[in-house]
């Protein structure tokens, strides 16, 4: 029997080279790129302004505080909502008010905050700068004036977001979730740079960390512990690099271009401009940020966006696989669907650094880096297996998206180790330490397999968002 020509051969291992240098290339341009946003996250760090207690914030800025709405959508929430109230009503900040949007919600959430806070129906002048789906009443209590109850149909979390800004009565607001508790210091702490720099900051965000295994009470994280599931352990860890290492980073170069729906801090007006959140995307946070950014671009008006790391929201995260994988490909859809819709900006000289770097970010970590990465996990074992691949080109791969992984993480967690010292007990840390270790044996694929699903998604044009259940806080961890 006579086998394929030797040119034949030799196209097939030309082939399959070229598949394993495009995903290798592809992984050490991320990598790269994490690495930048390692040094500027130091370097962001380590040039702060020194971080003062509660008391001496509340000297330095209360006299300059502007006024805050905080604006907290929820929909069927009933096991978080009431202490995450009872949080943001102990927030040590001058002059704000809360509002709770309850957003058609099915279950007892409504019930549970006329029942917690004794609210009774009142009447409220609303703003219609921006849509949302109608408002059915208000919910006060006289002794309450801080907070005020909306409830709505049912639109979405935008459409939630939107009630809250018409109904607001201050220059700013902050965006949270409803099942999300801010430290007590939060707001004086994310306010900074609107007082340091108003005429140019719009827009910032804070750290979200996760509360799995915390002890809360009355609405405050009293002991801070690690979790002992593992996919909450291994949040974590996502987290110190989304926050820590690349928003701390992407915020010091100017280019961040999503903050965080759990915690973020606007300029009302600002989002009035571009039209608030918007209705037809799943990723209704990034998509704001954006749009800030190319209104006032093509205004020509200088701004800021900003990021603190010192302002801290803690939420609860999923311990399910199903739960968690339905909000990975979430995330990974409203990435793109932001990419798609504004994808002029895209290397448009018109918006400077944002249209380079911070969509050159975009299209290497969300859109190209899931598809490459799960090529590369199927096709380079598997032609390393069919003898087209040397071990060379095996071995390279592995370091890429295992020993420079690791790398990453362990770096991240070293930084908030010598700078911010979260977590206080010391066992925390070679805890953490083993984790960055093992997400990349296992968890790191699985992951980006939800993000292919996210892909497909998003070609379907699927909108909805999956139920996401929680175990709710003050529930003893699992075992």
């Amino acid at each position: 029997m006579i086998g394929p020509p030797a040119w034949a051969d030799q196209w097939m291992i030309g082939a399959a080279e070229l598949i394993a240098l495009i995903v290798i290339l592809t992984g050490l341009l991320q990598i790269g790129f994490y690495l930048i946003q390692l040094i500027f996250a130091a370097i962001a760090l380590s040039f702060r302004p020194p971080v003062p207690r509660g008391a001496t914030l509340w000297r330095r800025y209360s006299d300059q505080a502007p006024p805050i709405s905080i604006l907290a959508p929820a929909f069927n929430e009933e096991l978080t909502v009431v202490e995450s109230v009872r949080s943001l009503l102990s927030l040590q900040y001058p002059d704000f008010e809360i509002l709770l949007i309850n957003d058609g919600s099915k279950d007892g959430t409504l019930a549970r905050l006329i029942d917690a806070f004794g609210l009774a129906p009142v009447a409220r002048y609303v703003d219609n700068a921006v849509p949302h789906a109608a408002i059915r009443g208000f919910y006060a209590n006289p002794a309450l004036p801080r907070l005020l109850v909306i409830d709505k149909d049912n639109g979405g979390k935008a459409d939630a977001l939107n009630a809250g800004i018409n109904a607001s009565r201050t220059p700013l607001f902050c965006a949270i979730d409803a099942d999300s508790i801010l430290e007590p210091d939060a707001l004086l702490r994310v306010v900074r740079p609107f007082i340091d720099e108003p005429n140019l900051t719009i827009a910032a965000g804070g750290t979200i960390r996760i509360a799995n295994g915390c002890t809360i009470d009355s609405g405050r994280v009293i002991d801070v512990r690690l979790p002992r599931n593992f996919l909450a352990l291994v949040q974590i860890m996502e987290y110190l690099r989304a926050f820590l290492m690349a928003r701390l980073a992407l915020g010091k170069m100017q280019v961040l271009t999503v903050i965080s729906g759990a915690f973020g801090l606007f300029s009302r007006q600002r989002v009035v401009e571009v039209g608030g959140y918007s209705h037809a995307t799943v990723g209704e946070d990034m998509e704001l940020v954006i749009k800030l950014h190319r209104h006032m671009r093509d205004i020509g008006t200088p701004y800021r966006i900003e990021f603190i790391a010192e302002p801290v929201c803690w939420t609860e995260c999923p311990e399910d696989l199903a739960v968690l994988g339905r909000q990975r490909s979430r995330w990974q859809r409203g990435a793109l669907e932001c990419f798609s819709k504004h994808k002029d900006m895209f290397f448009n000289p018109r918006y400077g650094r944002i249209g380079f770097i911070g969509f050159g970010q975009i299209l290497l970590v969300d859109v190209v880096g899931p598809v490459v990465e799960v090529l590369g996990y199927l096709l380079v074992p598997l032609l390393y297996g069919l003898g087209l691949l040397a071990l060379p080109w095996l071995l390279a791969f592995l370091s890429v998206t295992v020993t420079f992984g690791v790398f990453v993480s362990v770096a991240t967690l070293i930084l908030e180790e010598v700078q911010l010292r979260r977590f206080p007990r010391a066992r925390a840390i070679p805890v953490l330490a083993a984790i960055a270790v093992v997400e990349n044996l296992g968890y790191r694929q699985l992951s980006n397999l939800w993000r292919m699903q996210g892909w497909w998604q998003f070609l379907r044009k699927q909108q909805a968002w999956g139920t996401m259940t929680r175990k709710g806080f003050g529930v003893p961890p699992s075992s």
